[in-house]
């Protein structure tokens, strides 16, 4: 099913509008009875394009929502506030920005933006040192470390992020146990690294 330059327009579709007693193609979507959710996009209605003028001329994407909840979906920022994985107070921690520290979502992606540069830029440095294999590269990713790493240093970052990523010190919250496991892989890794001086 292609999409022409008409915009909605689906052709090559087989559908029959579902407006009563109409006969035309059914090529343009409209919302249906279910909207979206976890189960994916909801149910759509298809309509010629007559219908479904129709139907946006008296559809109210704001029915049922009381005058707050339509003036904050309204606000430029809306849905900014909404809290997912990357902007929870908990994201961050493998040295990338946290974006709940950001009120403006552009400053929050520019700061996003160059700490993934700078990743990647941490990781070419340490491919084209020569010291490091690629899996103690990557361990010392997971740690936050440089190449001038020695063992003390190594010990007391270690030291460090298990004392953040440990379930006694977040109230017995186990959230955090896949990063603290990586952590300990990285660490038994990298202590017998023969590139730590």
């Amino acid at each position: 099913m292609k999409q022409s330059r008409f915009h909605g327009r689906f052709e090559d579709s087989d559908r029959i509008c579902e407006a009563s007693g109409c006969q035309e193609p059914g090529e343009f979507r409209a919302p249906g009875n279910r909207g979206h959710g976890f189960d994916g996009p909801g149910k759509y209605r298809w309509f010629c394009l007559d219908h479904v003028r129709e139907f946006n001329a008296g559809y109210d994407w704001f029915e049922g929502m009381s005058a707050e909840e339509i003036l904050d979906a309204q606000a430029p920022g809306a849905g900014w506030r909404t809290e997912s994985p990357s902007f929870r107070p908990t994201a961050g921690v493998d040295g990338m920005p946290r974006w709940a520290d950001f009120d403006d979502p552009l400053d929050a992606i520019s700061a996003r933006a160059s700490g993934i540069r700078s990743k990647a830029e941490r990781q070419a440095k340490m491919a084209m040192d020569g010291r490091f294999s690629r899996e103690e590269a990557e361990a010392l990713e997971t740690m936050g470390l440089g190449l001038d790493t020695d063992r003390r240093r190594l010990r007391r970052r270690y030291s460090e992020l298990v004392r953040r990523y440990h379930p006694d010190r977040n109230g017995g919250d186990r959230k955090f146990e896949t990063r603290l496991n990586r952590v300990v892989e990285a660490y038994q890794l990298l202590r017998k690294s023969h590139a730590i001086a």
